[in-house]
C-alpha cells in the first residue's frame, strides 16, 4: 500500500490527494487544448468541494489562482482570469541599502567620530573646549570598557586628532584625562528583615 506519508506533501491540502493527482496529470497532457479542457473540469470539481463558499467572480478567481499554486505555477493554458503568479505568491523583500562608511574603531563607534567632526567645525572657544573635553573623557570610558588593561591617554588624543583631521590636537603631556576604576561588585551580606525581631 503506498501511503500518503511516502508521499509528496500536497500544495493544498483542503482539496486532497485525488485533485493535485488529477492536476499532475493535467501537466502531462501534451496538447494545449486538450488540457485547457481538463483544467476546466479540474475547476469544476474543486466548486464541487466547496459548496459553502458563494458563487462568485472572488470564489473563481480564488479556484484559478489555486488550481494554478497546485501545479507549481506552470500549467500553461489560457486562464479565463489573470492569476497569481510566483513572484506575487512570495515576493522578495526589498534590499535594505546598508551604509558603506568605514568605523575606524569600533569600540568608538560611528557617532564619536561625527560628533569629533562636528565639534571641530566649530570656533575656537570655551564651548568648544568644554565639548572635547567630554568627547575625550567619553571616548576613555568606551576605550576601558573595551580594554581595561590597554588604556592609554596618548592613543585615545591621537584618536581624537585623526577623527578631527588634526583640526583638534590636544598634547597627552599637558592635558590629562580623569582615571576610571572598575566598580566594586556589592557584598552577598544578607539583609535583616525589618519584619524580624532581634533575639534578647
Amino acid at each position: 500500500m503506498d501511503y500518503n506519508t511516502r508521499q509528496r506533501p500536497l500544495l493544498l491540502a483542503e482539496y486532497g490527494r485525488n485533485v493535485q493527482n488529477m492536476v499532475d496529470y493535467c501537466l502531462s497532457i501534451p496538447d494545449r487544448d486538450e488540457r485547457a479542457l481538463c483544467a476546466y473540469a479540474i475547476i469544476g470539481v474543486m466548486r464541487k468541494l466547496t459548496p459553502q463558499q458563494a458563487n462568485t467572480p472572488e470564489k473563481e478567481q480564488k479556484l484559478w489562482d489555486h488550481l494554478n499554486i497546485m501545479s507549481n505555477f506552470a500549467l500553461d493554458i489560457d486562464f479565463p482570469v489573470p492569476v497569481l503568479t510566483a513572484e506575487e505568491m512570495e515576493p522578495r523583500p526589498e534590499r535594505i541599502p546598508y551604509s558603506n562608511n568605514r568605523i575606524h574603531w569600533r569600540h568608538y563607534g560611528k557617532n564619536i567620530e561625527q560628533m569629533v567632526q562636528r565639534v571641530a567645525d566649530l570656533p575656537d572657544d570655551a564651548d568648544r573646549d568644554m565639548l572635547i573635553s567630554m568627547i575625550a573623557h567619553h571616548m576613555k570610558k568606551l576605550q576601558f570598557i573595551h580594554n581595561k588593561e590597554g588604556v592609554d591617554d596618548a592613543k585615545i588624543l591621537r584618536d581624537l586628532a585623526l577623527y578631527s583631521g588634526g583640526r583638534i590636537n590636544l598634547d597627552p603631556a599637558t592635558y590629562l584625562l580623569h582615571e576610571f576604576k572598575e566598580a566594586a561588585m556589592p557584598g552577598n551580606k544578607q539583609r535583616r528583615s525589618p519584619l524580624r525581631k532581634k533575639k534578647k
